[in-house]
């Protein structure tokens, strides 16, 4: 009776270990931006206003060009900024065009770790120096430009 209480008492605290959960990973979520006049609420690259080649994305706090991606498929023309929230940071940055600033975008963000799977949980999220419409459907933040 001792030996079937023994094993019995083995075999549970065995299957109660930590490596049953399987590791997953949530990336963070991509910024998207598109920038429209505020008067007509058109994309100012869809109608040629600006060059997506003259974007320029700086980092306020190291006074670093950070990456970005443009979007111009199916004149869709959105700045995507895919670099914030791999890790706890605060980002700071300065968008402009053709040495215009459009506006400061600021993150608080901490990576966590969960019930198994890695995320970003987003403190604060500001952006400063322009209205701006935010689509919580499509994750689109529409900058209002003067």
């Amino acid at each position: 009776m001792k030996n079937l209480i023994l094993i019995l008492f083995i075999v549970i605290f065995q299957s109660c270990n930590s490596n049953d959960c399987p590791l997953c990973f949530s990336p963070p979520q991509s910024f998207l931006f598109e920038i429209v006049g505020k008067t007509s609420g058109e994309n100012i690259f869809t109608n040629g206003s600006y060059k997506s080649e003259n974007i320029e994305i700086t980092d306020k706090l190291n006074n670093k060009s950070v990456k970005f991606t443009f979007i111009s498929e199916n004149n869709m023309n959105l700045i995507q900024i895919g670099s914030i929230g791999w890790e706890t940071e605060i980002v700071d940055l300065k968008i402009g065009i053709s040495d215009k600033q459009i506006f400061d975008f600021y993150v608080d963000v901490e990576r966590k770790m969960g019930d198994c799977c890695s995320y970003s949980e987003y403190n604060e999220i500001r952006i400063v120096a322009s209205e701006y419409e935010l689509d919580s459907q499509k994750g689109i933040y529409t900058i209002l430009m003067e």
